[in-house]
């Protein structure tokens, strides 16, 4: 289905870039400030801010938030919000905020989260009852707090009555009112709460949450009181002109993600460009009637990325790794095979109670018929598909949650947005009825395997418009959210570091490469349907920032020079005692070496023990091998971290043209692609970060504008993009819904080396990919660009000749590999 194009509202001023800051009580609003002038003279036209409201004290993300009436204190609460808006003002700049509608923290205290405090004081009565997901037929009715770090019965000692407050540790809880005087054990029976060991949130919780994170409670935005009372404050903030704009974060935990959108914008009136973070999958679009401009950009992302990874080459590696690692396919051989693994170990222990839930409900929709009166997951147009089960359910909890897991595993995407009483789009249909086809084979009788046709159906909202049905379609997409984004990009990822530059946010490590026709497919696309979407390379969220993206990348191009260089350093490491606990552990330390360029153990170390955590296969978050961490901690240190670091600092330098050619490629793409680039502090120039909290540290930015005529030209990337963000700025008409965007076709034995496009027939953007590979084939030879009708010079290079017709690439390229021509006139 052909997605109509979206321009912008009226009142909604588009960006022609904006710049991220992660807000943090070491780097507020008042730093943001005196940061504005350089920022400014960057060429951006909004700064977007990390979420603004009141959060957990110390926070340095913010998306926990406690108070959504608030603006955050630590970071200069609203009046510093204001004047950093009247700053930014006065040098031409807007805000963009993050919010964050799914979830907020579980931290208790009255201070800090008012809503939650009373619904633990009041039970279902309270008035807040309805802000939170909460299954009250559990527990007696009462909401399992998983705090106490070992069961409670050996923990009544520490657990203490001041007044009508329960304390434990730092935590702390409302009692409800008359039972302050009880004697404690009958004193936590008598609470709307039930204060559990903390281990007991796999397979107990009887609230949503965020992903497994138990600290953070999902919010029912999708009422509509609730939605005004915790959207009020941004709202204002819009209607005023404080902000200009939204990110949404997390869309795809809403029970609704659609009804919400157009909620918001009825409420700021049309008045912001919006954003949501949606992370699509291979072939999967954006839902045509969401009222936004686009995504945050991570599609774009995975097809920038892809542009610079040797196809053949990828394969090669991946081949170098399993070789090397000696890894089958459940751990980490393969691609698809690693995927699955992971989604079922989630799926069976960390989301228990999620899918448990789910049985729950699916057994009532079966003891209570659809609204036709057929009986659920019987075969349409069978026999049994017209007789009533007068209340009976046909399925057992077994068979249902059976079908509910295999159903889940097998979605190739996040989540799908069916809505009971709708259609469901072909979309969602297929992407069902295909997963529900490979999970009967899970069955070894074919009348059990009936059930999985209860859950499909139920999860394409074809059973009824009941209460139950409804929340079965919403939790069923929303546990599948969930469910991908822990298998995937927080197991999965980390278990098959065949090639690290793709085991990023919305990428595909089966298939790294992305060919120039499919790239310039998906930028025609983005012009034609979604013009202001937002782009990214990195951000608060990615694994790696791009420039150790690009770096790493370029390993595709040398893939048995890689394998050599790990198997010799690896084994002369371990010569000299810095052996690692397991050849896994060595790949991905390796290349994590060489894609931050110099590796210290203070970035390095915390990354590897995320990814060994996150991976999961000796040690986890929740069991953690301490022995087996600490050998992971002493060969980073002594080895990757060690004197062989000069060994991967000379494998780099041998191959520095080619990593210079991806970031500065990558950087331009980005910034002349269509859509509204998003840049991450620091990234104007080159900027070498893992993840978090590597990537979180504060800004340290200018107070002085940037002055591109005297800049020093040894930066060369935040020479490119100045100039490329100048541009945008003083002709957006060539970059947004006005404009167009146009594939360029070189000549010649190299012509799959270079690739360009125009955009409005005024901007000309060629750079050099697999730069590497073209260096072993010969170079450039006589291949040529033909050029657009006109007059052409390169914004990047000094006194550029007048260039028309055709060029060669070998001089197109002779100072840089890449290029942003203009047109003259």
């Amino acid at each position: 289905m052909t997605t109509p194009p979206h321009p912008p509202s009226p009142g909604a001023p588009v960006p022609t870039a904006t710049y991220r800051l992660q807000l943090q009580p070491e780097f507020g609003f008042a730093e943001a400030a005196a940061a504005v002038p350089y920022l400014a003279s960057l060429g951006v036209s909004h700064l977007h801010l990390s979420p603004v409201l009141e959060a957990v004290p110390g926070s340095v993300h913010g998306y926990d938030v406690v108070d959504h009436g608030r603006v955050r204190a630590e970071l200069g609460g609203e009046e510093g919000l204001r004047a950093l808006s009247r700053t930014a003002g006065d040098h031409g700049l807007g805000l963009i905020a993050d919010i964050v509608p799914n979830h907020m923290a579980v931290p208790a205290p009255e201070r800090l989260n008012r809503p939650l405090w009373e619904v633990l004081r009041e039970g279902r009565t309270s008035p807040y009852a309805k802000w939170f997901d909460v299954d009250w037929s559990q527990h007696d009715g009462r909401i399992l707090m998983p705090v106490l770090e070992d069961r409670i019965g050996r923990l009544l000692r520490r657990l203490e009555v001041h007044g009508d407050v329960l304390r434990y540790r730092g935590h702390e809880f409302p009692l409800r009112p008359g039972t302050e005087r009880l004697p404690l054990p009958e004193l936590l029976r008598a609470q709307h709460y039930r204060l559990a060991w903390w281990r007991l949130a796999r397979t107990e919780l009887n609230y949503r949450r965020f992903f497994t994170v138990s600290e953070l409670i999902a919010v029912r935005v999708e009422d509509p009181e609730v939605f005004e009372a915790t959207h009020a404050m941004v709202v204002r903030l819009v209607r005023e002109g404080v902000l200009q704009g939204l990110r949404i974060d997390h869309p795809d935990g809403l029970a609704d993600p659609r009804g919400y959108l157009r909620r918001l914008q009825r409420a700021t009136q049309g008045r912001c460009w919006t954003v949501v973070e949606k992370i699509l999958g291979e072939g999967e679009r954006l839902p045509a009637d969401w009222p936004v401009a686009g995504t945050t950009g991570y599609d774009a992302l995975r097809h920038v990325d892809g542009v610079f990874v040797d196809r053949a080459g990828a394969a090669e590696l991946a081949d170098a790794y399993r070789s090397f690692t000696g890894q089958d396919a459940d751990r980490g051989g393969d691609w698809g095979a690693t995927v699955r693994r992971a989604a079922r170990k989630v799926v069976t222990l960390d989301l228990a109670a999620e899918v448990d839930r789910l049985v729950r409900v699916a057994e009532r929709i079966c003891a209570a018929g659809t609204d036709a009166g057929a009986r659920p997951g019987a075969r349409r147009g069978s026999p049994e598909a017209a007789a009533s089960p007068d209340g009976l359910s046909d399925h057992a909890p077994w068979a249902l949650r059976q079908a509910v897991r295999e159903m889940l595993v097998r979605l190739p995407v996040y989540r799908p947005y069916a809505v009971p009483g709708e259609t469901p789009s072909e979309w969602d249909s297929g992407m069902l009825e295909y997963a529900a086809r490979r999970a009967r084979r899970s069955f070894d009788v074919p009348a059990e395997a009936e059930a999985v046709d209860v859950v499909l159906d139920a999860a394409l909202g074809r059973l009824g418009d009941s209460p139950d049905h409804r929340d079965f379609c919403a939790r069923f997409a929303q546990t599948a959210a969930a469910l991908r984004a822990k298998s995937v990009e927080d197991t999965a990822f980390y278990r098959y570091p065949a090639l690290l530059s793709a085991c990023e946010v919305g990428g595909n490590p089966g298939i790294p490469a992305v060919s120039p026709g499919d790239f310039h497919a998906f930028c025609a696309r983005t012009q034609r349907d979604r013009p202001h979407t937002g782009t990214v390379l990195s951000t608060h969220d990615t694994k790696r920032s791009a420039d150790v993206r690009a770096r790493t990348a370029v390993l595709s191009e040398y893939p048995a020079d890689w394998a050599r260089f790990v198997a010799e350093t690896d084994a002369h490491a371990a010569g000299f005692g810095s052996a690692a606990p397991d050849r896994h552990v060595a790949w991905t330390a390796w290349q994590t070496s060489y894609g931050i360029g110099f590796p210290h153990p203070e970035a390095v170390v915390p990354a590897m023990r995320k990814a060994v955590r996150e991976a999961g296969l000796r040690t986890t978050w929740t069991e953690p091998d301490q022995a087996y961490e600490a050998a992971v901690e002493a060969f980073v240190d002594a080895g990757p971290c060690g004197p062989s670091m000069y060994a991967t600092q000379g494998f780099a330098n041998d191959r520095a043209a080619a990593v210079t050619a991806n970031e500065l490629g990558m950087a331009l793409l980005h910034l002349t692609m269509p859509g509204v680039p998003d840049l991450y502090q620091g990234t104007e120039s080159r900027y070498r970060a893992l993840v978090d909290p590597d990537n979180r540290r504060p800004l340290h930015a200018p107070t002085t504008p940037y002055d591109l005529a005297s800049a020093h030209r040894t930066d060369a990337k935040r020479l490119l993009t100045v100039t490329a963000l100048l541009l945008r700025r003083e002709h957006p008409e060539w970059f947004d819904h006005r404009g167009t965007y146009t594939p360029l076709a070189a000549s010649g034995p190299a012509a799959d080396h270079l690739l360009a496009f125009t955009r409005t027939g005024r901007v000309l953007t060629a750079v050099t990919r697999l730069a590497g590979v073209l260096e072993r084939s010969g170079g450039w030879s006589d291949t040529e660009l033909e050029l657009p009708e006109g007059v052409w010079r390169d914004r990047l290079t000094p006194k550029s000749p007048k260039l028309r017709d055709r060029v060669r690439a070998a001089d197109l390229f002779a100072s840089s590999p890449v290029a942003l021509l203009v047109r003259s006139g």
